[in-house]
C-alpha cells in the first residue's frame, strides 16, 4: 500500500462501522440474544467510533464516513433495544 493510501485511511473507522452493522442486525434476535450481541457489539462500535474520530479529526478529516455512518448504526440498534428489541420481538 502506497503512504498517500495509508494516510487517507481510517481503520479504526472502518471497524466501527462493520461492528455496529453487525450489532444493527443480530439486534432483533429474540428471548435477550439480539439484547446481549447487538447491546455488546454497539458499545463496542461506539468505543472504535470514539476512537476512529478522534483519529479523523488528527489527520484532518479523512475517514469521518465512516464513524457518522456508525453513529447511525448505534442509534437504530440502541433505539430498537429502547422499544423492546432482543427481548420481546
Amino acid at each position: 500500500m502506497s503512504d498517500a493510501a495509508a494516510r487517507r485511511s481510517n481503520p479504526t473507522a472502518w471497524a466501527a462501522f462493520w461492528v455496529a452493522l453487525a450489532g444493527l442486525l443480530l439486534m432483533p434476535i429474540p428471548l435477550f440474544i439480539g439484547l446481549i450481541l447487538g447491546g455488546g457489539l454497539s458499545i463496542v462500535a461506539a468505543v472504535l467510533a470514539v476512537i476512529g474520530l478522534l483519529k479523523g479529526l488528527a489527520r484532518g478529516g479523512k475517514g469521518i464516513a465512516p464513524v457518522v455512518f456508525a453513529a447511525i448504526f448505534i442509534a437504530l440498534t440502541w433505539a430498537g433495544i429502547s422499544v423492546g428489541g432482543g427481548t420481546i420481538w
